[in-house]
C-alpha cells in the first residue's frame, strides 16, 4: 500500500472527515546522469559551504529563509508542522461552484487521490454523492510541501481527487501575445468543412490510445546504441503552403476512410508525402553496422461518420 502524504481533515460548515492524501501520478520520464567528457562517469554535485568551503553532506544541510541580506532564520520540518495555519492540517473548503467554472488548461497542477479515515467514510461519501449530484466542485486551501495551495476536490470513480491550483497571481497574462483573432475573417464553408472532420475524428476519451512514443524511441536509442548500431533516423517532413479549404476536403475525405490526412498543396491538388529519407547517425565507433528505427509515425484514431 502506497504511503500517505498527508493527513488531516476535509472541513465543510460542522462537518469534519478525517482523510489521507496519496499522491494520484508518478514521472515516467527518462532522466540523463551527467558525465565526465574525459572518463565517461557521473560527476558527484558537492554542497560547499561558503565561509570554509567545506564539503556537506545532504542531511546536514539546513533551511533558512533569507530575512536580510546574509541575514537567516532556520526552518526545521517541526516548524513547518506547526505552522500557524488552518490549512496545514484541514482542507477548509470555502465555496463550491460549478465544474466548468473553473478553466482547467490554467489552474490544474497535481492531483492526489482523498482516502477517507474509518471514521469518516459515511461522510466522504455524502459530500462526494452530493457534488456528483449537484454537478459541483469544493474549492479550499491545503498547506503541502512547504507552501499553501488553493485546491479543489472533486468526485472522481470511486472516490474524490484533490487537486492543487495555480495562485491567480501566479498565471501569465496573454495581453503580450499576438493573438489578434477580431482580424479573421473565417468563410462559412471552411467553418463546415472545419466542423464536419472534428465530427468525423469525434470519439471518446480513452487514455489507453496514447503511448510516451518519446520515451520508448530514448530507450531503443540506447540499446542500440551500448550495442554499437548505426541509428537510422526519420527527417521531419518540411511544411507546405497549402490551401486551406482543399486541405480541409482532403482531411475529411480521408478522416471518413479512417485513415491520416494528407493535406493538398496551394494548386488545390492532393500531394501524397514522398517516404522521409532516413540519415544514419554513428554509434559506438568500430562497431559493427546494424540498422534500429527510432522514431516511428504517430498513431491517430479516428471515427467513421
Amino acid at each position: 500500500m502506497p504511503r500517505s502524504m498527508w493527513k488531516g481533515a476535509v472541513s465543510f460548515g460542522m462537518v469534519a472527515i478525517p482523510v489521507r492524501l496519496y499522491l494520484a501520478t508518478e514521472s515516467k520520464s527518462v532522466s540523463f546522469r551527467s558525465l565526465c567528457p574525459c572518463h565517461k562517469q557521473p560527476i558527484k554535485m558537492k554542497r560547499h559551504c561558503s565561509v570554509t568551503d567545506e564539503v556537506l553532506e545532504w542531511k546536514e544541510v539546513l533551511r533558512g529563509f533569507e530575512i536580510s541580506k546574509d541575514q537567516f532564520v532556520i526552518i526545521d520540518d517541526e516548524d513547518l508542522d506547526n505552522m500557524p495555519l488552518p490549512s496545514a492540517h484541514t482542507i477548509d473548503i470555502m465555496e463550491f461552484v460549478e465544474a466548468e467554472d473553473i478553466p482547467a488548461e490554467l489552474y490544474m497542477k497535481q492531483a492526489y487521490y482523498l482516502e477517507p479515515e474509518k471514521v469518516g467514510v459515511k461522510p466522504y461519501y455524502l459530500l462526494k454523492r452530493s457534488l456528483q449530484e449537484m454537478n459541483r466542485v469544493a474549492v479550499g486551501k491545503i498547506a503541502l510541501r512547504d507552501r499553501e495551495h488553493m485546491a479543489t476536490l472533486r468526485p472522481y470513480d470511486r472516490g474524490m481527487v484533490v487537486n492543487s491550483l495555480h495562485w491567480p497571481d501566479e498565471i501569465r497574462s496573454m495581453e503580450e501575445l499576438n493573438l489578434p483573432e477580431e482580424e479573421v475573417k473565417i468563410d462559412k464553408r471552411e467553418m463546415e468543412m472545419a466542423k464536419m472532420l472534428i465530427q468525423n475524428l469525434s470519439d471518446e476519451f480513452d487514455p489507453e490510445r496514447y503511448v510516451d512514443e518519446y520515451r520508448e524511441a530514448l530507450l531503443k536509442l540506447a540499446r542500440a546504441k551500448a550495442d554499437g548500431q548505426e541509428i537510422v533516423a526519420v527527417e521531419a517532413p518540411q511544411p507546405k503552403v497549402m490551401d486551406l479549404m482543399a486541405a480541409l476536403k482532403a482531411s475529411v475525405e480521408q478522416s471518413k476512410k479512417g485513415g491520416k490526412a494528407t493535406a493538398a498543396s496551394s494548386d488545390d491538388e492532393e500531394d501524397e508525402e514522398a517516404p522521409s529519407k532516413p540519415r544514419v547517425v554513428k554509434g559506438r565507433s568500430g562497431a559493427k553496422a546494424a540498422t534500429a528505427t527510432v522514431a516511428k509515425p504517430r498513431k491517430r484514431v479516428a471515427k467513421a461518420s
